[in-house]
């Protein structure tokens, strides 16, 4: 098992545009491309309050490749993305991190 750790950095103040998104569309669009969620996360006090946390569970990078570009391509989300972003843009930069279990992780 494979987690992906991605890190959304918010536009200031669009925080709650990102969150709607996830909540009525992306995560939609994901069940239909087999994609699963294993968390997401606000920060509740840290360096900013502007960011959205969170992983997804993968069997190999394999999976994760074809899934994710399947996702990217959809025309469904391609034009999601867009009219979400009709006021102005959401997310400022996004960091990608993929994540293997240590020996002793309770998390597998």
């Amino acid at each position: 098992m494979i987690h992906e750790l991605r890190i959304y950095h918010c536009v200031p103040g669009r925080l709650p545009a990102l969150l709607k998104r996830f909540e009525t569309i992306t995560l939609k669009l994901w069940e239909k491309h087999g994609i699963r969620q294993a968390g997401f996360w606000t920060v509740l006090v840290g360096s900013s309050n502007q960011d959205l946390y969170y992983l997804l569970a993968w069997d190999s990078l394999a999976e994760r490749e074809q899934k994710w570009n399947t996702f990217a391509t959809d025309p469904d989300w391609l034009a999601a993305r867009a009219k979400t972003e009709e006021d102005g843009q959401i997310v400022a930069s996004v960091e990608n991190l993929f994540l293997a279990p240590t020996a002793f992780s309770s998390v597998k």
